[in-house]
């Protein structure tokens, strides 16, 4: 499967806001959106007028980008979501948050959602007591998350754990640190997801 290899900072110029792909370094100075607002390239710079169909692959893009999803594997989201009860936008949404990478990012265990599928990969967690390293594995409510108990003396994870500790946990994620576990207590509702993007433009865009 493809896979993006080049810098992620350019992903966020252009997309022209925050995605969150590098963990702590979005929130300092060397962001680079707060360095250089503009567009990578030789025009970036340069004012251009954007479609409706622009904005809408914009909002796609930017939902892709957020949460580090190929296209193939996003589109096949869109089509789980239209089958759900409900708004296919927040549908499509909720999907993508109960992914185990975002969970593991979420709840402080890895600095962004790039290192947490990589964690998930080698095998450092335990949903339900079971081992899982896929990364696009889905949550559902109920299911408990844990930390491998071999990993838990790992130094690297140790590492990210301290210097996480004091990001906020979403409410419908319910952690037990000194037991390296969490709880999906339930999926989450649109006021709960964090993602910088018109989940209705992403709908348009697949409907045409």
């Amino acid at each position: 499967m493809a896979r993006y290899t080049g810098a992620v900072c350019k992903l966020c110029r252009r997309e022209g806001k925050k995605l969150f792909l590098k963990g702590e370094r979005c929130y300092t100075g060397k962001c680079s959106i707060e360095r250089r607002a503009y567009a990578p390239g030789q025009h970036g710079q340069s004012r251009k007028k954007t479609s409706e169909y622009g904005l809408q692959l914009r909002a796609k893009q930017q939902a892709r980008r957020f949460y580090g999803i190929q296209e193939g594997q996003f589109h096949k989201y869109f089509l789980m979501a239209e089958r759900k009860q409900g708004i296919t936008g927040e549908n499509l949404l909720r999907i993508c948050e109960s992914r185990i990478d975002n969970v593991v990012y979420l709840l402080g265990w890895s600095s962004s959602r790039a290192e947490g599928r990589q964690l998930v990969n080698h095998g450092h967690f335990r949903v339900n007591g079971h081992k899982v390293d896929i990364a696009s594995y889905l949550l559902k409510a109920g299911d408990v998350v844990s930390i491998k108990e071999k990993s838990r003396q790992n130094d690297k994870i140790q590492a990210i754990i301290e210097a996480n500790a004091a990001r906020p946990v979403p409410k419908w994620l319910e952690i037990s640190a000194d037991r390296f576990e969490a709880k999906v207590v339930s999926l989450p509702e649109r006021e709960d997801m964090t993602v910088p993007v018109e989940e209705h433009l992403i709908v348009e865009y697949y409907s045409k």
